[in-house]
């Protein structure tokens, strides 16, 4: 077996083998203990697997297979990955802001066709990350390799324990919201318990999807996406069919009343990023893609130009039926072009809304679930959460990325924390695109499958330094406390990662992690050898 600092890893054969005789393991190892062997993480569970493993080895019989992750994600579901995660909650409720921020119906479709370009440009950077740096993770793992294990902390410091899980919960809220308009379409507020108990019963449903193993979430993926999908096809028919009978008022004029100040566009494009958001899903799980080389490039450039096109059409579609003051009063644009257009088939718009989120949640945890694994690998979480089972999902992972989320549902405005993130968010997308051009100056000779036009990485870091820059005319205590959440950070990277830790920290940890061996049936990664 493969050794890792004298610790043995236990594969999925050799696993059962080391649950029948736990008993007596526990019991060894608390013997073991007063030999002055160390729990670092992972060891008490693994020596017990070890001895089975190495009888089994002498014997001639070590299995072909290691525990790791599995190559199962094909073009299609990567394209449905990219889909699902993009076409969220955005689309839906977005444009309000764009025309806020824009004055008019013109420069707002300007906007979201450069959005788009400006997406595509900074997902074909990531393209060349992915290919480059095969590995699970997305923007964690990519800073990892170029700056240092302390800028990636702080990307899982700011992303997964502060902004992710407010914006999961967010999320399921607003799918909670949306499916009760389904079935109760004549209360304009619903239950506050009732959402938060549909919204929790979700969040448990998707984490226990993703348990299951990653092809099950592809293909649930998959199906959200194309429901997705449906959703805005009937709102572009409907607005072609408005379009075509003439009501072309509101494109007589189209500039007029444009807001010319750079802020004002700024935010708007934030805002826009919004719905974009979503486009570097397939980076964080490059390890379970088949022919990463071809399949990564070819994904995100088929799903950037269906998602570019529908939302232009859609917003096409919505500007051409409402008035900008129904846009600016509407909470949610595609409810109220459903009631103008639709009629009593009106449901069906909150019915695929309610899908939509759904597969946004889902898509989010499968991502999310890949980077707190790869932290954990390289010990910026607890080694527990490096465990896999015998479908080679990481359960542990997936479990605690459904956990945080459910913890968020209990405040009582957990929209408070989203207005703090977008600057952070944006920064460290930058980050990972400033370390594309650090590797390919460091590391010029390096393998590149994919590799893009040098101009596109600078276009998208002075594109997202502008964004960067410019709003914080209008929202500086925002960008205050994001940087601040951030800093704090350091903080906790020197006492629970820079420092040795304490031996009782260590002890738990173990502890922990032999549980949940035991209780997942799961195993530390094996490499080959």
């Amino acid at each position: 077996m493969p050794e890792k600092e004298g610790i043995k890893y236990a594969s999925s054969e050799t696993l059962p083998l080391t649950m029948a005789s736990l008993g007596n393991s526990v019991k060894k190892s608390s013997a073991g203990h007063n030999n002055g062997a160390e729990m670092d993480g992972i060891k008490s569970a693994e020596w017990a697997a070890g001895e089975a493993s190495d009888s089994k080895t002498a014997s001639g019989q070590r299995p072909d297979t290691v525990v790791q992750l599995k190559r199962v994600l094909g073009l299609r579901n990567g394209v449905g990955l990219i889909v699902g995660n993009m076409i969220g909650s955005g689309i839906f409720v977005s444009p309000t802001t764009v025309v806020q921020y824009t004055g008019s119906v013109g420069m707002a479709l300007v906007v979201w066709v450069a959005t788009g370009l400006v997406t595509t440009v900074g997902a074909l950077c990531y393209a060349e990350l992915g290919t480059t740096i095969p590995k699970s993770g997305g923007n964690y793992t990519y800073i990892l390799e170029a700056f240092g294990p302390l800028p990636a902390f702080l990307v899982i410091w700011t992303n997964f324990f502060i902004a992710k899980p407010f914006a999961r919960a967010i999320v399921a809220i607003t799918f909670a919201n949306y499916l009760l308009q389904v079935f109760i379409p004549d209360c304009s507020s619903p239950p506050y318990y009732a959402v938060r108990l549909l919204a929790a019963a979700l969040l448990c449903l998707i984490a226990y999807i993703n348990c299951i193993g990653v092809k099950l979430g592809s293909r649930v993926q998959d199906t959200l996406a194309l429901t997705k999908v449906v959703a805005l096809f009937i709102i572009i028919i409907a607005g072609v069919q408005h379009l075509a009978r003439g009501h072309v008022e509101y494109y007589v004029d189209p500039m007029k009343g444009t807001m010319w100040d750079v802020a004002s566009f700024a935010t708007a494009f934030y805002s826009t990023l919004f719905a974009y958001n979503g486009w570097y899903s397939l980076n964080f799980v490059a390890e379970e893609l088949k022919s990463t080389d071809t399949t990564m490039p070819r994904a995100i450039a088929i799903s950037m130009g269906i998602v570019t096109v529908i939302y232009t059409l859609t917003n096409v579609a919505y500007y051409a039926v409402l008035t900008p003051a129904e846009i600016l009063s509407s909470s949610a644009v595609a409810v109220t072009f459903g009631n103008r257009m639709l009629g009593v088939l009106a449901w069906i718009i909150a019915f695929f809304v309610a899908c939509s989120t759904a597969g946004n949640t889902n898509g989010s945890l499968m991502i999310q679930s890949r980077t707190v694994y790869a932290g954990a690998r390289e010990g910026h979480f607890p080694k527990f959460l490096a465990l896999l089972d015998d479908n080679a999902t990481p359960v542990t992972a997936v479990m605690f990325s459904a956990v945080i989320p459910l913890v968020a549902l209990m405040a009582d405005n957990v929209g408070g924390l989203l207005a703090y993130t977008s600057f952070s968010n944006n920064l460290i997308s930058l980050t990972a695109v400033l370390g594309l051009l650090w590797l390919r100056y460091k590391e010029p000779d390096r393998p590149r499958p994919f590799k893009v036009w040098l101009g596109f990485p600078i276009m998208y870091l002075m594109v997202n330094v502008f964004l960067a820059v410019f709003p914080i005319v209008r929202r500086p205590v925002e960008i205050a406390v994001a940087l601040v959440t951030m800093i704090s950070g350091l903080l906790v990277y020197y006492i629970c990662i820079h420092r040795t830790k304490p031996r009782l920290l260590s002890k738990i940890i173990g502890k922990l992690t032999f549980l949940c061996q035991v209780l997942f049936m799961c195993s530390p990664e094996e490499k080959k050898e």
